[in-house]
């Protein structure tokens, strides 16, 4: 990330390599997270939110939303900055729900681009990306891919100016 007089910069178009990865700070989920997550979308399943209801449940315990843990991620990945005033687009996003999250695990995420494609037309280029959001044992809890659009270098900063 750079910094220019108007602020922080990510990374444009031309700037990002496949294959280039990008890790996540972790973060722990509380059980106010999934209270305010349910309320926020209005998913009260008891999976969420009824401890009584879960201690008789496989699982034995609450576990967070899996939308939750993937806003996290979308998130977590943000801060990373390299998309800061550069992203254009979130384009598309497929995940697998491999694992539970309950209160208190520990997430990150890994990022790692898997394909650039110009995209002109949008004013920049689409990449792929492959995330991986783990958990504090390293553990998969979610995986799958996401599309950016991401902007090109503007003419007047293709000579390396910012």
């Amino acid at each position: 990330m750079r910094h220019t007089e108007s602020g922080p910069l990510g990374l444009y178009y031309e700037d990002i390599e496949t294959g280039a990865e990008f890790v996540t700070r972790g973060r722990s989920i509380t059980e106010a997270d999934i209270v305010q997550f349910a309320a926020l979308t209005g998913d009260f399943n008891p999976m969420h939110t009824d401890e009584r209801y879960m201690q008789g449940h496989p699982m034995g315990q609450r576990v967070a939303h899996g939308m939750l843990t993937l806003s996290y991620a979308v998130g977590q990945i943000y801060q990373l900055g390299f998309m800061e005033r550069t992203v254009i687009a979130f384009r598309s996003v497929e995940m697998k729900f491999s694992l539970p999250v309950f209160i208190g695990d520990t997430l990150h995420s890994v990022l790692r681009i898997t394909e650039k494609r110009p995209a002109r037309r949008l004013g920049g280029g689409s990449i792929t990306a492959e995330v991986r959001i783990l958990n504090q044992d390293g553990r998969a809890v979610q995986s799958g891919t996401m599309t950016l659009i991401i902007a090109s270098r503007p003419a007047e900063a293709a000579d390396g100016a910012t």
